[in-house]
């Protein structure tokens, strides 16, 4: 796996023809999977402190964490007139924007709406399946490097779209410091209860419940990796959408596509974190050096441009192909969070690929008209858990409930195979408990 070194920026470079690709390709796409001690540490005992003292440790945490000195559980909550004049403080054109997204957002979700049913046997018998919605969950909002207004609507639209009755968002404040437009959002969206705590403690206060903060069913939302390692320390106590990593894009381009565009693109998820993996797989070994080019000219008028160098230096590559069929091969075995295929016959290439979070068809679709505003949810899987994960939905928020009502026949039908299939397991209380519905 070879780097330039004679670049401000350097990808790996790697070919499939290469003798080495095998173990330089494995090398790239796989994560470290020992567990940071230090950080379950830390997070074990956050969450040890929250369970037993409540907003007494939220305020503590507060204080320790986030450069805040709040005297009470009452300076962490916002207030509905601190909405209104968040609000207020957002120009025209932000608000536009929010409420088209929302809008869009809430139309995708509505087609994911699952629908209880229930049929009739011929002996009066009646099976079905009962939908609910979840009563009360959390949604954790990041408020550190950066805030996302937009997790906010991902998060809390599916939600209420579902018909959840309480959403609790968690969001920190360092500083004091609040995008007015994280607010603007939550108000949007419909979300109940806004209180400023971030970090493993909002985990611990959403699982657990506190004096202020009550118990959720479920917490959903990205955060950052003692965030991540709370959630699954208390995966079991309380439901969880996903454990998610650093962001992720792979991208399949020929040459027809704009360089800038390919260099750009990559760049929307290099930005987000340091770790972040950006990826671009090409059958022509030009078009890769001249998209190095434009990321070479493009990097310096980046505002992030330190943490996009870092994650190009340390995750990003650019790979060269025989042809587009070996491309769709490795994006299946990457299984990425974000999949963009910038190709000729990118609908029909689409349906080769079994494993990705979401996949943005065509040229004119960059992944970033996703993670705003196209309707379909950022909320993803990474890690390669696009082979057995779905982006967040409003099938995340329901429960479903099996409904069995037996007949007086239905059940005397039914009692003669399950004694059998019981005595056969020695359960003899079960063969008793169904024989007893014989008629006689």
């Amino acid at each position: 796996m070879s780097k330039p070194q004679t670049s401000q920026l350097s990808p790996a470079r790697l070919n499939t023809s290469g003798r080495t690709f095998e173990a330089d390709f494995s090398e790239l796409i796989q994560r470290d999977a020992a567990e940071d001690e230090q950080v379950n540490g830390a997070v074990l005992e956050i969450l040890a402190a929250v369970r037993e003292r409540g907003d007494e440790a939220l305020l503590d945490y507060t204080r320790k964490f986030d450069r805040r000195q709040p005297d009470s559980m009452a300076d962490l909550e916002i207030s509905a007139p601190q909405i209104q004049s968040a609000i207020a403080q957002i120009t025209e054109e932000q608000s536009e924007a929010l409420n088209i997204a929302a809008a869009r957002i809430r139309a995708y979700h509505e087609y994911q709406k699952q629908q209880s049913w229930q049929f009739q046997e011929a002996d009066g018998t009646v099976l079905g399946q009962r939908i609910s919605a979840l009563q009360r969950v959390g949604i954790y909002v990041p408020g550190g490097k950066a805030s996302y207004p937009s997790s906010v609507l991902m998060n809390a639209i599916p939600a209420r779209v579902a018909g959840v009755e309480e959403i609790i968002m968690t969001v920190p404040a360092p500083g004091d410091v609040l995008n007015p437009l994280v607010l603007a959002a939550a108000e949007l969206a419909g979300v109940s209860q806004i209180v400023t705590v971030g970090g493993a403690q909002a985990i611990a206060a959403l699982t657990y419940g506190t004096e202020t903060i009550r118990r959720v069913d479920k917490i959903v939302g990205p955060g950052n990796r003692y965030v991540a390692a709370a959630k699954k320390a208390v995966f079991g106590q309380v439901g969880l959408d996903m454990v998610a990593g650093p962001s992720e894009i792979l991208i399949i381009s020929d040459a027809g596509t704009n360089p800038d565009w390919i260099a750009m693109d990559l760049f929307s998820q290099a930005e987000h974190d340091e770790e972040a993996q950006a990826i671009l797989i090409s059958p022509d070994g030009d078009f890769l050096d001249r998209v190095l080019a434009s990321m070479e000219a493009l990097l310096p008028t980046m505002e992030r441009q330190d943490i996009i160098r870092a994650a190009i230096q340390g995750r990003g590559a650019l790979i060269k192909v025989k042809n587009l069929e070996e491309a769709v091969a490795l994006a299946n075995r990457i299984a990425p969070e974000h999949l963009q295929l910038a190709v000729d016959q990118a609908e029909e290439l689409s349906h080769q690929i079994h494993h990705a979070g979401a996949i943005f068809v065509g040229r004119h679709t960059p992944e970033a008209l996703g993670d705003y505003c196209a309707g379909s949810n950022h909320v993803l899987p990474t890690s390669t858990t696009a082979r057995f994960s779905s982006p967040l939905g409003v099938y995340d928020f329901q429960k479903r409930t099996s409904v069995i009502h037996c007949s007086p026949a239905g059940a005397a039908t039914l009692a003669k195979t399950a004694s059998v299939l019981a005595r056969s397991e020695s359960l003899t209380g079960h063969a008793r408990s169904a024989e007893y519905r014989l008629l006689d």
